[in-house]
């Protein structure tokens, strides 16, 4: 028996290989998952492809983001069962097992039986942005810029707006200001355009916004936006920030230290524990929850962000796609079932 997996072979190289499947005994707190769909996140999985990513050692098998069935669990294993459809951080591979108690890729969430199972992959891409809103204390009514609309930013501004504030979504792109306002979100600003920030102004009041939250992770559009910020606002760096920019740190403390105190604040997703504590409120297993539910409630839009549901063969198509036609290729979601 063989399996598929996608491979990065080298910087912008991918393949879909075929090897053999070698089925191992399982630890105690291991499964074994049939994949059914997975998901690319665009960001990250473009980063490792660069091969500049230093944890991503090439060649070596993308993704972080799926749903499958359990073929197998371990002795120790309580909440899931063989046969029962899950929520994984799993690979792009056919097959996969996972650690239930590994703090970066053990998520095994078992999936309501009413959400459709390709729009289970999208939980994932909800669940980093919803780390910007933990975070945040936007209340009812606050006003909120989100800078870049990509399925991250996009999910973000939602999210925002279910919080009950009045978000604005900032954007190069008119693509992506009209799918985010197809997606619901009640105001977008095409930075590419003179006096943009004051177009902001208008709508949040001259003293600006309460958070500001960029999905670009550009530090040049940071240090602009923030600009944006009212004072005792707050700046979220939703975005990981890669690329080397000079500047003028001061401009940036002063904003921090000065009357205004913009309090800047990251927002990784391991910034809350994996699992669920008793200890603890919020965690990225809760927060898998409730996105899955506000999937299959109709709250977080997902239609318009869902552009491509592919076989495995043709992933070398969509990574090209999302790196050289960000405008068509979006939501990219691979049908291990085709």
């Amino acid at each position: 028996m063989k399996y598929r997996k996608v491979v990065f072979t080298a910087p912008y190289q991918v393949e879909v290989q075929s090897i053999p499947f070698v089925e191992k005994d399982l630890e105690p707190h291991q499964v074994l998952v049939q994949n059914l769909y997975s998901a690319i996140s665009p960001g990250t999985e473009l980063a490792c492809l660069s091969g500049r990513e230093s944890w991503f050692t090439l060649p070596n098998t993308p993704g972080y983001v799926g749903v499958g069935k359990i073929i197998k669990a371990g002795s120790a294993i309580t909440k899931v069962a063989p046969g029962d459809k899950v929520f994984t951080y799993g690979p792009h591979a056919e097959y996969y097992s996972i650690d239930t108690t590994d703090r970066y890729s053990g998520m095994c969430l078992k999936v309501p039986s009413a959400l459709p199972l390709n729009l289970v992959p999208f939980t994932r891409l909800a669940t980093i942005p919803f780390t910007s809103i933990r975070v945040s204390n936007i209340e009812l009514g606050d006003w909120v810029v989100v800078v870049g609309l990509g399925i991250i930013g996009n999910f973000a501004a939602q999210l925002a707006q279910l919080q009950g504030a009045n978000v604005i979504g900032v954007d190069v792109n008119a693509k992506r200001c009209a799918q985010a306002e197809a997606c619901g979100i009640g105001h977008t600003v095409n930075s590419s355009a003179p006096g943009w920030k004051e177009e902001i102004r208008k709508l949040a009041g001259h003293q600006g916004v309460s958070t500001l939250i960029d999905a670009t992770g550009l530090s040049a559009v940071i240090v602009d936006a923030v600009e944006l910020v009212a004072p005792y606002g707050e700046a979220i760096l939703l975005g990981s920030p890669r690329a080397e920019y000079v500047t003028n740190a001061t401009q940036i403390f002063n904003r921090i230290h000065l009357p205004g105190f913009t309090n800047f604040k990251g927002a990784l997703e391991w910034r809350y524990p994996t699992f669920k504590d008793e200890f603890v409120k919020h965690s990225i297993e809760r927060n898998s929850e409730i996105v899955m539910n506000l999937i299959l409630e109709g709250k977080l839009n997902i239609s318009p962000l869902f552009t491509h549901e592919i076989a495995p063969e043709k992933a070398p198509e969509a990574y090209d796609g999302l790196k050289h036609k960000p405008d068509e290729f979006i939501g990219v979601v691979l049908n291990w079932n085709a």
